[in-house]
């Protein structure tokens, strides 16, 4: 390494420019940071290795809450997606999830011109090889070519990078993701740190030439014929385009055997991985071993973008080599004479135990230390924005002296996410799941701008404008839902003439509009007809007095459990606490609380080892603590 050292002076430094560390570094200068953004190569700003969308289940929710909290995501796939679908729209609102089709090479354009154009904040390519630390706390970072760069704040966001290797059979190249540069200096640097570093795999399927591919044989999937927005902000009636079709086929049993009789070929089963892969997106080795009572699975076939032949498969992710991969693929239905474009590989890389952070995604031991994304021990590009979003504003914060933000889970997927990682033990990369909500019903990806925008006004990242445009949204919900119930509607010939050519029961007794809005069959737009004092209302605004009304009951049991939650969720836990004066705390429970220095009885009762026994004991003590500090 050189011995000349070039010095500048930023606020922040955010290591890694994907997903995660985009959030972060508009998140940190927008909110007055001088901020630099590093990356291996400023062509794979916002790049999307693996699969060409956004959203989904889950992590639509998360897509639209990181928009909320005054993100980008949400904003920049509106204007360069290809296909929008609602998903899950057969079930209630609360897995109602928006997936887009994103064109890649302009989400990754579209995205590098928003960094570009953000004031304080500045684009770098370099690998950063060392974090400087100075008693425990952040004083700069060092490039390879020896430049350092004094800052208050690091936030790492290094994805899959940080010493990664890529395979294919028995083929392994040392690069990062699309045969990009792998970061092979900072792993060395933070375990000097004393920070504890994991081994994780993913892995991605083969992009085949769509010349070449049939797609006579297979079932067209299209987009919806209305297509909703991301972003609070985008206009509706700004995004009603032509949309591209995706396709879907299936694997068989011939496509099964073939994998089959070449599994000791697989890097995965020979034992030549080492990192530990993602149980809920899975190889389609895995998935032939694993779930070996399936005949066949499904196969997306979806398109790279509007400029590009290349197509994606969706489903049939890899690390088998190139001749079993054509092998494999020829036997799906439409792939018969496929080209490979891309190989299909797995990708090993460097990441982090998340239990050394604090909610605020800051590092336990070094102050100013922050991360997120991949390098946090998730999957996903939705999982990354999301922290990278929370760290960059906490790191902001941090620095200016405010209070750091940490979302509950009972406000956010955000919170799920984030809780999940820092508290529970992940041994593999973390996926976002509706089933992880406890509160699911109240975490709608509709709602997430009447849940989280006053957060995003607090830490400074939503304006006056957008906070008070919520804040009157919420006026017109309350006052429409207050007008419903209280509009009483009677038994009369029209009423019940009306009810039947709808499909509804006639009325026994008199009710109110709210009351029959509940009837499954009738809606606010139905209803309309014999409603002569509505007025006028935004379709954001009706929609949300459709799901309180229909779902008040759900929603208030709901409530009433946050409430619980809250109870000891706000239970703080002293930092000046020591658990080993905790005599009667079981040895495993008070091990795993001083690793985890959980912040509060509520964190505390979800870490794994920690049982609702040690939580009594906890709580008397905390009682007894507070009464003798009371006395001092």
């Amino acid at each position: 390494m050189p011995k000349t050292e070039f010095r500048e002076k930023v606020d922040v430094c955010v290591v890694g420019a994907g997903h995660a560390g985009c959030e972060a570094a508009l998140a940190c200068a927008r909110l007055g940071m001088e901020t630099v953004i590093f990356t291996v190569s400023v062509d794979s700003i916002a790049l999307m290795p693996c699969n060409p969308n956004i959203g989904g289940s889950s992590k639509g929710h998360l897509v639209r809450e990181v928009d909320a909290l005054g993100g980008e995501m949400g904003k920049v796939i509106d204007r360069t997606f290809i296909q929008s679908k609602m998903l899950n729209q057969s079930k209630g609102p609360a897995v109602h999830s928006l997936r887009a089709q994103a064109d890649k090479a302009e989400y990754s354009r579209e995205m590098r011109k928003v960094l570009e154009n953000q004031d304080r904040l500045t684009i770098k390519q370099a690998e950063v090889c060392e974090i400087l630390v100075e008693d425990n706390k952040i004083i700069g970072v060092k490039t390879f070519i020896g430049t350092v760069y004094e800052c208050k704040a690091v936030i790492l966001c290094t994805g899959t990078y940080l010493k990664a290797r890529c395979l294919c059979g028995e083929a392994i190249t040392y690069t990062g993701p699309n045969g990009l540069q792998a970061a092979n200096h900072l792993t060395d640097s933070l375990l000097s740190l004393g920070i504890e570093m994991r081994r994780f795999k993913t892995g991605t399927p083969a992009r085949m030439d769509k010349r070449s591919i049939d797609f006579s044989k297979m079932e067209e999937q299209f987009g919806d014929e209305k297509i909703v927005p991301f972003s609070f902000a985008t206009d509706p009636e700004d995004i009603q385009i032509d949309q591209v079709s995706c396709w879907l086929t299936y694997t068989n049993e011939i496509t099964h055997e073939i994998i089959k009789d070449n599994l000791d070929r697989s890097p995965i089963y020979a034992g030549i991985i080492e990192g530990t892969g993602p149980r809920y997106c899975p190889s389609i080795e895995d998935k032939v071993v694993k779930f070996a009572d399936k005949e066949r699975h499904q196969v997306f076939i979806e398109p790279e973008g509007l400029h590009t032949n290349e197509m994606y498969v969706g489903g049939m992710s890899s690390s088998l080599p190139e001749d079993v991969q054509i092998a494999m693929y020829r036997t799906v239905p439409g792939l018969e004479n496929c080209k490979i474009v891309r190989n299909a590989y797995a990708i090993e890389y460097d990441c982090i135990n998340p239990k050394q952070l604090y909610p605020t995604l800051e590092f336990k031991k070094i102050k100013g230390l922050f991360s997120g994304g991949q390098f946090n021990g998730s999957s996903g590009y939705e999982e990354a924005a999301a922290q990278g979003i929370m760290a960059g504003m906490n790191a902001a914060l941090s620095i200016k002296g405010e209070e750091q933000i940490i979302l509950d889970r009972s406000e956010a997927y955000i919170g799920v996410l984030i809780d999940d990682l820092v508290t529970k033990d992940n041994f593999e990369p973390y996926r976002m799941m509706t089933s992880r909500a406890e509160y699911r019903l109240l975490l709608r990806q509709d709602n997430a701008d009447l849940r989280l925008r006053e957060k995003g006004y607090q830490a400074g990242l939503v304006s006056k404008e957008d906070y008070e445009a919520v804040l009157l949204k919420k006026e017109l919900i309350g006052k429409e839902v207050e007008r419903l119930k209280k509009l009483t509607i009677g038994g009369s010939k029209h009423i019940q003439e009306f009810l039947i050519s709808k499909g509804s029961s006639e009325l026994k007794t008199g009710t109110n509009m709210a009351e029959l809005m509940c009837r499954p069959e009738l809606s606010y737009e139905i209803l309309s007809e014999i409603d002569e004092d509505r007025k006028p209302l935004p379709g954001d605004v009706i929609e949300q007095v459709e799901i309180e009304i229909k779902y008040e009951g759900y929603i208030s049991r709901q409530l009433k459990q946050v409430k619980q939650f809250k109870k000891t969720e706000n239970k703080k836990i002293p930092d000046s606490l020591d658990y080993n004066d905790i005599g009667s705390l079981r040895l495993e429970a008070r091990q795993k609380l001083i690793d985890y220095k959980p912040l509060s009885v509520g964190q505390a009762s979800r870490i794994s080892g920690v049982s609702p026994a040690d939580i009594s004991v906890l709580l008397i003590y905390l009682e007894q603590f507070q009464k003798r500090n009371e006395n001092i």
